[in-house]
């Protein structure tokens, strides 16, 4: 039998004293709310950026394909691609979809209001599993039908331009001549990112090629879509790589630099809070730990006095330690995996999506974060906790029995 083991166990299980029990309780609490946080605040961050990112480059893909000219504009200028760019995004393993679109500035006047919008074009090869989880009312274009009026608009705009689905309107598209298209509108979707939901409308990008008397295989750009989203840099340095000299290609990141900025310092936010966190829960478990050496010195001395060394003695709390330990992590992963499981099915926790573009806290765990976390803390927590556990060698047997 393992002597260590054995006292340690008889001292966590049959411990009488009140004071101890208290403060050993608290020591667990600690370790337990500690977890707990630091799951929930990897889950959040991780789902947080997730959610984003995926809004982002859900409405102007993951990379963009446009002619390299001097127009800085948001009107891009036509091309054709040719049969090399297509063959390469087609033949790319790592590409899941690329299609064509175009984007035009225009004015929207309805019900006696006046709102200016991007209109963006697209055609029949439009990835619309995006725009379908956040349509909120109606439905997509449907490019069989010959007529091409069909309009897709945000929630914001529909309520400031008081529009429902199944109402026209006519768009006014700025150029010299003004030209303009009456156009119905068959969905409306709220992304929930305020520059997308109040600068954009999606519609057949023939229209654009009309207004623009363009030939019929004209775009403005394309724009693709990766399959690991992780991987992005290399593949996006590669698209540019391969293209025809007169096109060029931007990441998402590239276009939106201040969103990836702002997503980038999360993690650092998250560093902090997990640092904060250890802190809090090693100093719980050390303070535990000398209350009990300090409460059970009497033992300590008669333990050396019957030929126990140090070490062993050392070993006893230490075990000790580790078994209150172990009781805070698993409490604390059924109290932060039990909350993560609810918000995910419920939604119970709200954001102002206006602040946050996201309307409730999103959660978003992995068994590696998970498993992780909790062989940190157990490390961490026993290098920590020999320190005050050497206060054992430090006690005189003689002494020790006559504590009180």
């Amino acid at each position: 039998m393992n002597i260590e083991y054995f006292i340690a166990g008889r001292i966590a299980i049959k411990s009488e004293r009140t004071f101890s029990k208290l403060i050993v309780r608290i020591a667990i609490a600690g370790v337990m709310l500690s977890l707990a946080v630091m799951i929930l605040s990897i889950a959040i961050i991780k789902g947080f950026k997730t959610e984003i990112q995926d809004k982002v480059r859900g409405f102007i893909g993951d990379v963009q394909i446009y002619r390299f000219d001097l127009n800085g504009s948001f009107e891009k200028s036509p091309f054709i691609p040719n049969d090399s760019t297509l063959s390469y995004l087609k033949r790319n393993r790592n590409i899941a979809s690329f299609y064509p679109f175009a984007t035009k500035p225009a004015i929207i006047s309805a019900n006696g209001e006046v709102e200016g919008i991007n209109f963006k074009g697209i055609d029949k090869t439009y990835d619309w599993a995006f725009i379908k989880k956040h349509l909120v009312a109606g439905t997509i274009i449907n490019f069989a039908d010959s007529a091409v009026n069909q309009i897709l608009i945000s929630d914001y705009t529909a309520k400031r331009m008081k529009l429902k689905i199944g109402d026209s309107f006519l768009m006014h598209f700025v150029q010299d001549p003004p030209k303009k298209r009456k156009f119905k509108i068959i969905g409306i979707y709220n992304v929930g990112i305020e520059n997308i939901d109040k600068g954009f409308a999606i519609g057949d990008i023939n229209i654009i090629r009309s207004v623009n008397n363009w030939e019929p295989n004209q775009m403005g750009g394309i724009e693709v879509r990766v399959k690991n989203f992780a991987r992005l840099q290399p593949i996006a340095d590669s698209v540019y790589a391969n293209l025809e000299l007169k096109l060029r290609s931007r990441s998402v990141k590239e276009s939106t630099p201040e969103i990836f900025t702002w997503l980038s310092l999360l993690d650092v936010n998250t560093k902090v809070l997990l640092i904060l966190m250890m802190i809090v829960g090693v100093i719980n478990m050390v303070t535990a730990l000398l209350i009990m050496i300090l409460e059970r010195t009497s033992m300590i001395g008669l333990l050396k006095a019957m030929g126990i060394s140090d070490t062993s003695v050392m070993k006893i709390f230490l075990y000790n330690a580790i078994y209150l330990v172990g009781i805070g992590l698993v409490l604390g992963n059924i109290l932060g995996l039990g909350i993560a499981y609810f918000q995910t099915t419920t939604h119970l926790f709200k954001l102002e999506q206006t602040n946050y573009y996201l309307a409730y806290v999103p959660m978003e765990v992995h068994f590696v974060d998970v498993l992780l976390l909790n062989i940190a803390t157990v490390i961490i927590c026993t290098i920590v906790l020999i320190i005050p556990s050497l206060l054992v060698s430090r006690i005189s047997p003689l002494k020790a029995i006559r504590f009180k």
